[in-house]
């Protein structure tokens, strides 16, 4: 079975950044590995999180593209190191041109908000503006039902058998597996008994449950150390992102000092 990826042909007609090849490489890596052992991926990368200031300096060559800028009218505190960041989401749309040439379906532009974080993002050498992550999406399980909490029943057991799948193709420890479920699976009757048989083995720190702002699922980890490239799997999400998560993941998951 043949697996296509497809990365920014004309990357650098929009967007300077020094670390993109590094990056893009080690996408590329993730992916081959990661379709390599069964498991199927979007074509497409569902986002990017890139660290700048000013933030004009990414979000220009977005809206050339055609990225809506602040599209779901939400920013996303980040607090990386220690350090206070805002991540402000860009979407492209489903019919735009840009995605044959390999864009992706989001860009989230992040950038520090005083003199503390500015220098703690300039003092790491990756340049400004520079990819902090790379994100596959994962193609999902099929739904055949209405019922969100029977699709929770399917897609969570599915998301933590492919978070084993990935750890063991990759060779890294996988990272906490975040899952943002619509609220009113949260509060379902069922919900507290079922989630158990959902998670498997998961011990309780590695993974997060918690409900997804303006509904649908996302589910998330990441796969390479100090966060640089993660895998989701998105279904019905009407932002970007979830606040609790990146709050998790800002806050635990990922840093600005990228081991390489």
């Amino acid at each position: 079975m043949e697996h296509f990826i497809t990365l920014p042909t004309n990357f650098a007609d929009y967007l300077t950044i020094e670390n993109a090849d590094l990056r893009f490489t080690e996408a590329t890596d993730v992916a081959e590995r990661v379709t390599g052992a069964g498991v199927e991926i979007h074509p497409n990368m569902d986002h990017a999180a890139i660290f700048c200031d000013p933030p004009h300096l990414v979000a220009d060559g977005l809206k050339r593209l055609g990225y809506v800028n602040g599209w779901d009218a939400r920013c996303y505190p980040s607090p990386v190191d220690g350090c206070d960041y805002i991540n402000v989401s860009a979407q492209l749309s489903a019919d735009s041109p840009a995605r044959s040439e390999g864009w992706f379906d989001y860009v989230a532009v992040v950038h520090p908000v005083d003199k503390s974080a500015l220098q703690h993002m300039l003092s790491q050498g990756y340049g400004n503006p520079f990819i902090h992550h790379l994100t596959w999406g994962l193609v999902p399980p099929e739904r055949t039902t209405a019922d969100d909490f029977e699709y929770a029943n399917c897609v969570v057991p599915f998301m933590v058998e492919k978070r084993e799948v990935i750890g063991e193709a990759i060779g890294d420890d996988p990272g906490t597996l975040i899952i943002a479920l619509p609220e009113h699976v949260l509060s379902h009757p069922k919900f507290e008994e079922s989630l158990p048989s959902w998670l498997g083995d998961l011990d309780e720190e590695e993974y997060q449950v918690e409900s997804m702002q303006g509904g649908g699922f996302l589910i998330q980890f990441f796969v390479l150390t100090g966060g640089r490239i993660e895998v989701a799997l998105r279904v019905d999400t009407t932002q970007t992102f979830n606040p609790k998560s990146v709050h998790k993941i800002s806050e635990d998951e990922i840093s600005a000092v990228q081991d390489e």
